[in-house]
């Protein structure tokens, strides 16, 4: 991926300074397809003072799980050889069936023999990557979330304007096609989007209707922003079969970074799992690319725009939220909403967000108040936070 020069994200410098720690824990790094994983942790590992080996398992046929051992046999040469720590780095880990428990073996061998191997995997699939960490890893890893790049990031690596970002969204790769937009168009809806479908989604789980999945995928993009129960879904779906298997795909498609459907808040934990989602794309260019229509067409229409810019606020709180430990939902009550709600321990925040000229009064976060005494409420664009300080703050600001 080619930055401006200069560009890094926040990630190689966190992860340089973990490395640099006495050997404690395994360095996890997760997060969605072509956001720069990989880079930064290229990065890192540049940085690093001593021998190191890099392999990665994304192969026509993927490696078996001998395969991590020969890659940590060759890390253990290389620290003997030297008389210094060495750093292994695996990448796209979640495809070697039972990796988790050689990485399990070969760690606790090393602790227990006292050799210095650093050691950082790198995934894409959360739902694989997750089961591995729990089956056999308890206790000896870290996670580091790297999300899709945000606007401040998109400006420093690309110098994009605001609105730019809103309509191309934050995958790196694409960033060169911007001013080729039917090119730019193509390639996320070919090289992103049906990569991950067909890699992430549909090779490593059992899927009974595939069709219905994608086309699951493409409704909720194009109602992205907007609440829609699984039930008036079916109406749009053919054969959609029933609303446990629509929530069983929509969880699949979070796991893999395309888009979360987000539960609504009631203070009520039983409540937020049965009620109908707010589909929100985890990045702006998913719901773009596959309308077909130009950035003018989408920039005269204030209530498409509108959308775009409530659906990347959303994803910067999506992310963040993971990276806190906090949770996100939506609230409705009558004709009072608030777009979003951000728990973390004790603390709640409700987000308006407005693309147009902030109204004098603001009833839904007024009534969210009323029910929840104790409650922040921002609002996000004109008259209020503005768009670009808030897309570029720590969600720990306003928390």
């Amino acid at each position: 991926m080619h930055f401006m020069k200069g560009f890094q994200r926040d990630l190689v410098a966190e992860l340089s300074k973990r490395l640099r720690e006495p050997r404690r824990f395994i360095q996890v790094v997760q997060g969605p397809r072509q956001v720069g994983k990989t880079t930064a942790v290229e990065k890192a590992r540049e940085a690093w003072d001593g021998p190191s080996v890099y392999a990665a398992a994304d192969l026509p046929s993927p490696p078996t799980a001998q395969w991590i051992e020969q890659q940590w046999d060759k890390s253990r040469a290389e620290s003997a050889s030297a008389r210094r720590p060495a750093l292994l780095v695996l990448d796209e880990i979640h495809k070697i069936e039972r990796w988790s428990e050689v990485v399990k073996r070969c760690w606790d061998e090393d602790s227990r023999l006292g050799r210095d191997i650093r050691v950082v995997l790198l995934g894409s699939s959360a739902m694989l990557v997750g089961r591995g960490l729990s089956e056999s890893l308890s206790g000896r890893f870290e996670l580091q979330l790297l999300g899709h790049l945000q606007w401040a990031e998109m400006q420093a690596a690309f110098g994009w304007d605001l609105d730019r970002f809103l309509f191309f969204g934050g995958y790196p790769g694409a960033a060169a096609l911007a001013r080729q937009p039917e090119r730019w168009r193509t390639y996320v809806k070919d090289s992103l989007i049906d990569t991950v479908l067909s890699r992430d989604v549909l090779m490593l789980n059992r899927i009974d209707k595939p069709a219905l999945l994608r086309k699951l995928f493409v409704l909720a993009c194009e109602y992205g922003g907007q609440a829609l129960s699984y039930t008036k879904l079916m109406g749009e779906l053919s054969e959609a079969g029933n609303t446990t298997t629509l929530a069983s795909y929509q969880s699949l498609l979070e796991r893999s970074w395309l888009l979360a459907g987000l539960g609504k808040w009631s203070g009520s934990k039983v409540r937020q799992r049965n009620s109908s989602p707010k589909w929100l794309p985890l990045n702006t260019a998913l719901m773009t690319s596959l309308s077909g229509e130009s950035f003018e067409d989408w920039r005269s229409r204030p209530d498409r725009w509108g959308r775009l810019v409530e659906v990347a606020a959303g994803g910067r709180l999506f992310f963040e939220t993971r990276r806190l430990g906090a949770e996100l939902f939506w609230w409705r009550d009558g004709n009072h909403e608030v777009d979003y709600v951000v728990k973390r321990g004790r603390s709640v925040l409700a987000v308006e967000v407005k693309s147009g000229a902030r109204p004098r009064h603001l009833p839904g976060l007024g009534r969210f108040q009323a029910l929840w005494p104790g409650t922040r409420a921002l609002c996000v664009g004109e008259g209020g936070e503005g768009l670009a300080e808030f897309l570029a703050a720590p969600l720990e600001r306003y928390l």
